[in-house]
């Protein structure tokens, strides 16, 4: 399913949080939005067998993570979980669709919030 998905437009979603996260790492400011960005491509490429969870407590700033999840939504994160959440509409309308659609609202999780967050293989 990860090949179809990256032939039918998983590559261009990848594509795109890479220009973003290295657009984001050019200035320091930017950095941690950057990393995101990079996070975000490396799970848009191959969505299937992965997901989210949160991070272990012991590992997390939860005051820094909600300062920088605030941040990231403010500067572009809402409109990557509105383009996600999307997606996964129009490709749920069709049975074909629905396992690429669930992939978009996999990602919208992430793309929602993701500071605090890691990918793990479900396998």
């Amino acid at each position: 399913m990860n090949i179809l998905w990256i032939i039918l437009g998983g590559f261009f979603v990848f594509l795109g949080y890479l220009t973003g996260g290295i657009v984001f790492c050019l200035s320091i400011i930017g950095i941690p939005l950057g990393f995101q960005c990079f996070k975000l491509a490396i799970f848009s490429l191959f969505p299937f067998g992965s997901d989210t969870r949160p991070k272990p407590h012991y590992e997390v700033n939860e005051t820094l993570n909600l300062l920088a999840n605030i941040i990231w939504l403010i500067f572009g994160g809402i409109w990557i979980m509105l383009n996600h959440l999307v997606w996964g509409i129009v490709l749920c309308i069709s049975i074909i669709g629905i396992p690429f659609g669930l992939q978009h609202f996999k990602m919208m999780k992430l793309a929602f919030t993701p500071f605090g967050r890691e990918i793990y293989d479900i396998n």
